[in-house]
């Protein structure tokens, strides 16, 4: 039986609990969660080449290690 690997601190009920989040969503809410979310002005969306994903983790992780966000 092959073990699952979860990114650092996940493990299986967190992804349950997520999973279980976006099944139970109406359509409705699912609209409002994705409209909302263009609403918050302390992040933003990007469209990067596949890449430099990678890259930009990687820098999105020292951020977070200097800023503490």
């Amino acid at each position: 039986m092959r073990q699952s690997k979860f990114p650092e601190g996940w493990d299986e009920q967190r992804v349950r609990k997520v999973l279980a989040h976006y099944e139970d969503q109406t359509d409705d809410e699912g609209v409002a969660e994705d409209e909302s979310a263009y609403e918050n002005r302390t992040q933003s969306l990007v469209e990067v080449p596949v890449e430099l994903v990678p890259t930009v983790r990687e820098l999105l992780a020292k951020h977070k290690r200097r800023t503490g966000l």
